[in-house]
């Protein structure tokens, strides 16, 4: 596998939000891309503490909307799909190498390994992503902030 140059794995930039029956995630960024990369990365820390997972290989996702709540959606749910089927794949690191935010395409890769039960501590079981309450926001400082509630 090869490691792009000036590859680091970024501070945490989301939160995880009390909501009834589901989880809600928050996540900010510099710019919507990091918002979104965060975001999935929020989801992952959510199923696993993510400092266990280590960057073995890397799986790519590509993932398009009709608009930036859908681009979101089918972003989080192609990486969560890689998780539920084989082989497992669990990302500590998500990085979008292509953003079209005029066409609501997205190509991504995430850095991890397949996760394994006993190495990776089991956090929750996400089922889904949803539109409920869905938000993407601009920031006063020129960053984006993402809403995201993920079934459990």
């Amino acid at each position: 596998m090869e490691i792009p140059e000036g590859f680091c794995i970024p501070d945490i930039k989301y939160e995880y939000l009390d909501h009834t029956a589901d989880v809600q995630l928050h996540a900010w960024g510099e710019s919507l891309k990091e918002a979104f990369e965060q975001c999935a990365m929020a989801m992952f820390g959510y199923i696993t503490e993510i400092d266990y997972v280590e960057i073995k290989e890397s799986q790519t996702v590509e993932a398009e909307g009709e608009d930036l709540q859908s681009l979101l959606f089918h972003f989080l749910d192609e990486f969560l799909f890689l998780f539920s089927a084989e082989p497992n794949f669990i990302p500590r690191v998500i990085r979008i190498t292509e953003f079209n935010q005029e066409e609501f395409k997205i190509k991504a890769v995430g850095y991890g390994e397949e996760f394994v039960i006993g190495k990776h501590p089991q956090g929750a079981d996400v089922k889904a992503i949803t539109y409920s309450n869905m938000q993407i926001h601009p920031t006063k400082d020129g960053g984006h902030e993402v809403f995201v509630i993920i079934d459990i």
